[in-house]
């Protein structure tokens, strides 16, 4: 059985940016030419449907023949907001996974992805899933279900089995309770590729505080990540940054972070990252420079890598 529903947006307003890149990465790796470029359009539209504010957001990426991802939304006043989301990454846990200021990207940010590794960082995917979204007294909660492996499909279609079961996580923030200050947490639980073995979910949980004042911000972080397959690796992440605003339109930032991997039946490694930012806007225009390192990399004793961008 089918069903479905659709919106004709009233008025599409469209905006759009361009990057250049330099990337420099581990004198191990053969860089090729470093320089790269990115481009991207959004499109976004609303109307009323039935009553009801519906938004419809389209953005493309490095591909115009195609849609990179997009989101469609009812709002319910009081009652909150419905969306269904294709890979923007409009709800739930990941939008908090790592909340540890920097001043341009991540610490984990462009160092050599490990098959396997979570990196410490919480979430299942945000593609082909349903959010809700409400504010009660100050806290914002966000809540994600989706069925089986994330991926965003055309109408009429059905995604590959990829995981079994069902996903749902959530999280919550709040910026009311302290001047300055801002705490979130967050729990799922992601189905997984069974096996047989195991439990067919992992279980994800983190909790963040930032606090800023006077142009400094520094933030803490916390995070499990739960493989619960059989003979899965766990992953407890913890890290912290400090981003610093030096004089108009220029800051700095310093992060740290471990993650120790659990193994079952061989010695735990810890995994350790650092990573120091610059960025510079003037207008409309934004020059940045980030420097990453990670020694054990996805929890392989011995190895690291680095990469400038």
């Amino acid at each position: 059985s089918l069903a479905a529903f659709s919106a004709n947006a009233a008025e599409m307003s469209v905006s759009g940016s361009a990057k250049v890149t330099y990337k420099n990465t581990d004198s191990s790796e053969v860089t090729g030419n470093p320089y790269g470029m990115n481009t991207s359009l959004g499109f976004t539209g609303s109307g009323d449907v039935n009553g009801y504010e519906t938004t419809l957001f389209i953005t493309s990426a490095d591909q115009f023949g195609g849609m990179s991802s997009a989101s469609l939304s009812v709002d319910l006043g009081d009652m909150g907001k419905v969306t269904f989301d294709q890979g923007v990454g409009v709800g739930g846990i990941s939008t908090i996974d790592d909340k540890t200021p920097s001043a341009y990207e991540e610490v984990w940010d462009g160092l050599d992805a490990v098959t396997g590794d979570k990196n410490g960082l919480v979430g299942g995917g945000n593609s082909g899933v349903f959010v809700y979204a409400n504010t009660f007294a100050g806290t914002a909660l966000t809540a994600q279900y989706g069925k089986g492996a994330s991926g965003a499909q055309t109408d009429d279609a059905v995604g590959g089995e990829g995981t079994s079961g069902s996903s749902w996580d959530f999280a919550v923030t709040n910026s009311d309770l302290y001047e300055g200050m801002t705490v979130g947490a967050g729990y799922g639980k992601i189905a997984n590729s069974g096996g047989g073995q195991g439990s067919d979910d992992d279980e994800h949980y983190t909790a963040f505080v930032t606090y800023t004042m006077s142009g400094v911000s520094v933030g803490y972080q916390e995070s499990f990540v739960g493989n619960d397959q059989q003979g899965g690796i766990d992953e407890e992440a913890m890290g912290w940054g400090v981003s610093v605003n030096l004089m108009e339109g220029l800051s700095a930032s310093y992060g740290e972070r471990e993650v120790e991997h659990i193994k079952p039946s061989l010695a735990h490694v810890t995994e350790d990252q650092e990573g120091f930012a610059l960025a510079y806007t003037m207008g409309s225009a934004t020059l940045s420079v980030q420097n990453n390192e990670v020694s054990n990399n996805g929890g392989t004793a011995g190895t690291s890598d680095e990469t400038t961008q």
